[in-house]
């Protein structure tokens, strides 16, 4: 083989090199989002088609979790409609869910969920309205995700909660950003439209990694 054919095969095999080094470094980079080393809790409830859903069924997706009640006068509307916004953000990528899970099951049947989903226009393939056992799903609210949830009959709707977004991974981890004193937040604002432009920045790194 000719000396110049040596330079040149050599020539490439630099170059492969350095695009792989490039790519993986790319793919492996800090994102600046933080892994608050916490696993979403392990859950199985019910959809708004009756269908059996878990932790396990979001498994390779990122996801976006709340806590609502289908007849809360209150929060609950802006909560769904800004998720509104991230369906529409995320529409068609498979690789992205919502857990929208009630507080108020006794009401908040698989039919009336469907109803729900249905008058506020829910699309998206990924997008699961959860019903189950109240002592369940208030022990997954406060113990499991740590985001408030519980019963109030001074309250407005009987109910007091959260607007507290939780954001998954695809290995399902808890993660989050870091606040301007560089403090990680926890959870994003799910009433504020700030909260809901900084979850989708984040939901776009997530899908990336």
């Amino acid at each position: 083989m000719k000396k110049n054919s040596y330079i040149g095969i050599s020539f490439i095999i630099l170059l492969f090199g350095i695009w792989t080094v490039k790519e993986l470094t790319e793919k492996f980079k800090d994102n600046g989002l933080v892994n608050l080393d916490k696993k979403v809790p392990s859950f199985e409830l019910t959809d708004q088609n009756g269908k059996k859903i878990s932790n396990k069924t979001y498994e390779g997706k990122v996801y976006v979790v709340e806590f609502f009640f289908s007849s809360c006068p209150t929060i609950c509307p802006r909560m769904n409609q800004n998720m509104l916004q991230l369906q529409e953000e995320f529409y068609g990528d498979l690789n992205f869910g919502i857990a929208s899970i009630t507080i108020d099951p006794e009401n908040d049947t698989s039919d009336a969920l469907k109803e729900h989903a249905k008058k506020l226009g829910v699309k998206h393939s990924n997008w699961h309205f959860l019903t189950g056992d109240y002592e369940y799903i208030m022990n997954l609210a406060n113990k499991g995700f740590n985001i408030f949830a519980g019963k109030n009959d001074k309250v407005q709707g009987g109910f007091e909660h959260s607007g507290l977004f939780a954001l998954v991974d695809k290995e399902g981890n808890i993660r989050c950003r870091k606040d301007k004193f560089g403090n990680p937040i926890l959870y994003y604002d799910g009433l504020e439209q700030s909260g809901i432009d900084a979850i989708k920045e984040d939901i776009k790194l997530l899908l990336e990694e």
